[in-house]
């Protein structure tokens, strides 16, 4: 590899300009391709010389040794030009050039020729020249190694490689002058290195940024690799520059490789020694500071801890005691906070230090260690104590109010107005007896904490013992007295609570079965609406007007059921008011309402009952008469005097004790009924008509009529016993009903 011995730096101008260039390519026998393009402007043979003396400087001995092609483009240049230009490589490069091709214009030149002859002067001018058209250049050169200016193939540019080419002797420069400056730092440290009085501080400097110089390099090597890359190909590489490479020698990289790795060798020694001054300085300082704090916390720090031992007796007391910690804990922070550098300092020297340094450092760090652990350990005791020592007395004093409130609440009379006022009341009190409950345990364990706590302060020397023992003997005996006292307390509340819940709860049930009864009575009336606005279809047939029989038996069930669990907690309260020496304030109303709402449902339900079995008699006996091929005639009468009759009953109003009449569901409800009684009444008419005309014996009109009469008569007869049974039935249950009523009447006067 040759020397740099000009830099583009000092005839950028000029090369600029392109008077020459190395495009990359080669001729047949592997030799660097040397263009000269000449202009029409007249060519300067200084810039040119010094342009070639650069461009035949970047090359290797080795690459020169196989010679240089020269081009020289004379298109648009004069002939006595181009003759200067040849005879002047003979005094630039005569021992590298091997051929010199002198691309001449199609028709100019013919005749000045032979007017000087260059294969006459090869002995003289050590080279071949040759005057060839650019179109048969390629005789001489592969196509692929000329550029596009010859009809070839290979792209250059001249200005990326003139930048790129400024960006390696800029890396070049630095790198080198780099490489001197931490040697002579390097050498010069390593000498001084033993010498431990040698201040750590060293004015000796690099002029330049290593860490930039290698960043600069490893973008130019990265980037000559990826143009040598792109250019092995012959063409220009996906967005990369068109420039093709040449030789190894040519790129520079292998001398921009050399250049880093020693850069990054002496660097990384560089770096080494740094952290090596740096190390010797940090230890005398480290070993200073861990004396001042181990000195300061077993000094100052531990009379402090001493000379306040006291937890004392209230809220109060115990807040001043922890502000006055808080100020000891300010005072020890700062220490503390010089400990963890240290320990971080000694850590990091610790991870890179060497054998005689090591132990040094382990004996300050487990020095400095133990005595900031022993005195961090006395303060966090000390704080847990007075931590311990506050919420005890915050815990006895918030119990205590918790006590008065409870008490408070004992001692006053309560007069609830409802069941709910009770049980709210009820709730409150079990939950400030909880509250006590759980307040006497807090304090309890509080207090455990806070005896443990103090028996298990670091002991002191001897001399010191005996007024801290007097002192926490005194503590403890206090701290007894204040348990013992909020447990008399709890006890004597909890007596009062047991007397009050159990009338608080007789109480409870009073309301209750006060409530439930007034909820019996609203479902009673409920029913009952019920029945009289939903319940008012007759059925379309026997089958679905027997179904709803049994449903309606069993809805007053339901109703019957719901009257008897009424009247039992009425009952029931009568005996409530005897064990709280109270009277009721409800069940006097209550019962008569009770009772109304019956009579008016069993009223209803009966009347719906006699309307159900009216209506599954005349399906019954329309079903047969529609169903026999031989129908009596009067089974036909009594079919018509059915309906009739049942027609006539769905007309009829519900009348109740108390004289009001009520129907059964709306006006529409009762004809879409009797609607269906009269179809199938129809039915039964078409049916005699049948009959009739199928000759059928039947008496005359006069027997039919009397037949008819005597028919109706017979089941207005029956339908009225029916009744009348019905009657008695509600005349005895009213009569049951009034003598319970008046016993239970005679009960609450008792009450």
């Amino acid at each position: 590899m040759s020397n740099v011995t000009m830099e583009a730096t000092t005839i950028l101008p000029i090369l600029k300009k392109k008077l020459a260039f190395l495009s990359g390519g080669k001729d047949r026998r592997s030799g660097l391709i040397l263009t000269i393009p000449l202009c029409s402007d007249q060519t300067s043979m200084e810039e040119l010389s010094a342009t070639l003396d650069y461009l035949l400087s970047i090359p290797s001995e080795k690459c020169k040794a196989r010679g240089f092609t020269v081009i020289v483009d004379g298109r648009r240049s004069q002939w006595n030009i181009v003759k200067t230009v040849v005879l002047m490589l003979q005094n630039v490069i005569p021992a590298e050039v091997s051929l010199v091709c002198v691309v001449k214009p199609d028709e100019f030149w013919d005749k000045k020729v032979t007017h000087f002859c260059f294969w006459k002067e090869k002995d003289r001018l050590g080279f071949e020249v040759i005057l060839v058209s650019a179109n048969k250049l390629t005789r001489y050169i592969e196509p692929c190694q000329l550029t596009d200016d010859f009809g070839g193939t290979l792209d250059y540019d001249h200005s990326d490689w003139l930048g790129k080419r400024l960006v390696f002797e800029k890396f070049t420069k630095e790198s080198t002058s780099l490489l001197d400056e931490l040697s002579i730092i390097n050498e010069t440290d390593k000498s001084s290195a033993l010498d431990k009085d040698k201040p750590a501080d060293c004015n000796l400097l690099p002029s330049f940024d290593p860490e930039t110089v290698l960043q600069s390099g490893h973008e130019l090597l990265s980037e000559l690799q990826q143009r040598r890359f792109n250019g092995s190909e012959g063409g220009v590489g996906p967005g990369g520059p068109a420039w093709c490479p040449m030789e190894e020698e040519l790129l520079a990289q292998p001398q921009v490789m050399k250049l880093l790795d020693s850069l990054r060798e002496q660097y990384t020694r560089y770096q080494e020694l740094c952290r090596q001054r740096s190390k010797r300085s940090q230890l005398e300082d480290i070993h200073t500071k861990v004396m001042q704090v181990v000195t300061w916390l077993q000094g100052p720090g531990s009379e402090l801890l001493k000379s306040h031992q006291a937890i004392g007796d209230s809220i109060r007391a115990a807040q001043a005691l922890q502000q006055k910690h808080e100020e000891i804990e300010s005072q020890h922070s700062e220490w503390f906070a010089v400990y963890v550098e240290l320990n971080q300092q000694i850590g990091a020297l610790l991870s890179a230090g060497e054998e005689e340094e090591v132990a040094e450092l382990k004996s300050l760090q487990q020095q400095l260690s133990d005595v900031c652990y022993r005195q961090a350990a006395q303060l966090e005791t000390r704080q847990n104590v007075l931590q311990a020592a506050h919420s005890f007395h915050s815990t006895a004093q918030e119990l205590s109010q918790q006590l008065d409130s409870l008490l408070g609440m004992l001692c006053a009379d309560v007069a609830p107005a409802d069941g709910a006022a009770i049980q709210q009341n009820l709730k409150m009190l079990e939950e400030k007896l909880q509250t006590v409950e759980a307040g006497l345990t807090s304090l309890r364990q509080k207090g455990a904490l806070l005896l443990e706590q103090m028996c298990g302060q670091t002991a002191w020397p001897v001399e010191e013992a005996d007024g801290a023992s007097e002192e926490q003997q005194g503590n403890v005996q206090q701290i007894q007295a204040v348990m013992d006292e909020m447990q008399l307390r709890k006890q004597r509340c909890e007596d009062m609570v047991d007397v009050r819940r159990l009338k608080m709860l007789q109480m409870v049930q009073l309301f209750k079965c006060e409530e439930d009864a007034l909820q019996s009575v609203e479902w009673l009336g409920e029913l009952l609406d019920a029945l009289l606005k939903t319940h008012v279809r007759l059925g379309d047939d026997s089958q679905e007007t027997r179904t709803m029989l049994d449903k309606h038996r069993k809805f007053v069930d339901v109703a019957q059921s719901t009257y008897d669990y009424g009247r039992q907690l009425l009952q029931a309260t009568v005996v409530l008011c005897q064990s709280l020496r109270c009277t009721t304030r409800s069940s006097g109303d209550t019962l008569p309402r009770l009772n109304r709402v019956w009579k008016q449902f069993s009223v209803s339900a009966d009347q719906r009952q006699a309307r159900l079995e009216l209506a599954l008699d005349f399906h019954t006996a329309a079903e047969r008469v529609l169903q026999e091929v031989c129908v009596d005639p009067a089974a036909l009468d009594d079919v018509d005097s059915s309906g009739k009759a049942l027609l006539d009953r769905l007309t009829l109003p519900v009348i109740f004790p108390d004289g009001s009449e009520h129907f059964f569901g709306s006006p529409s409800d009762t004809a879409v009924a009797a609607e269906g009684v009269r179809e199938r009444l129809l039915l039964v008419e078409e049916r005699r008509l049948q009959l009739q005309a199928a000759g059928i014996g039947y008496h005359n009109e006069e027997e039919e009529g009397e037949g008819h009469e005597e028919e109706e008569a017979g089941l207005l007869k029956r339908q009225d016993s029916k009744l009348d049974v019905i009657g008695e039935e509600l005349n005895e249950r009213d009569e049951g009903e009034e003598e319970e009523d008046e016993e239970l009447h005679r009960d609450e006067q008792d009450c």
